[in-house]
């Protein structure tokens, strides 16, 4: 009888540290569903059209990673479980946020037309003043031709990039504008009679 209450005992011991060892397994199914979450975010461009709620899901993702390295697998598990909502959430919002920046894109793109449009107006307004700067506006004519393409061409891929390359397009007309309207504000010269 005494050894089987030793036995019993022993079994019961036995049985808690499997119970205990059983539970501290790392949540690796849920690490790997927030990975996979994260991976279609980043695919989905979340971390360009839907910072906030990007930057929101890494933090928890990062803070999981830090709980699973302090062996605290049951707070890493529930913070892999929110990470990968977050994550979800930030690729729908990615969607939304893409669309309303190649809009954005859009409309930068046309403004700049017809900037360029006006500022070739007023280019042939001052065509007789600018003979020195002749090159330098055939030069620049041809970079804004050429990168207006592009910018157009990068509109459905990078809608972010093109509205800043359109930004960049924007500062050759005000360039261009502030040199036209200084050349107008040059009176012209007097056109001298020939004697008789």
């Amino acid at each position: 009888m005494k050894y089987f209450k030793y036995a019993v005992s022993s079994i019961m011991v036995l049985a808690l540290i499997m119970m205990f060892i059983g539970c501290a397994k790392p949540p690796e199914a849920e690490k790997g569903a927030a990975k996979t979450a994260m991976d279609a975010a980043v695919t989905a461009g979340a971390d360009k059209y839907a910072a906030a709620d990007f930057k929101t899901a890494k933090g928890t993702w990062d803070a999981s990673e830090a709980q699973m390295n302090d062996k605290k697998y049951e707070e890493a598990k529930q913070g892999y479980v929110s990470a990968k909502a977050a994550f979800d959430k930030a690729a729908g919002a990615a969607a939304a946020g893409k669309k309303a920046m190649t809009d954005e894109a859009n409309a930068a793109v046309a403004a700049v037309e017809d900037g360029w449009k006006n500022l070739a107006a007023a280019a042939k307004g001052v065509e007789k003043k600018m003979k020195d700067k002749q090159e330098a506006w055939a030069a620049d004519t041809k970079v804004f031709e050429d990168g207006l393409k592009a910018t157009k061409d990068m509109i459905a891929g990078d809608p972010a990039g093109a509205k800043k390359k359109a930004a960049d397009l924007k500062s050759i007309i005000d360039k261009w504008d502030a040199t036209f309207k200084e050349l107008a504000a040059i009176p012209d010269k007097p056109v001298k009679k020939g004697k008789k």
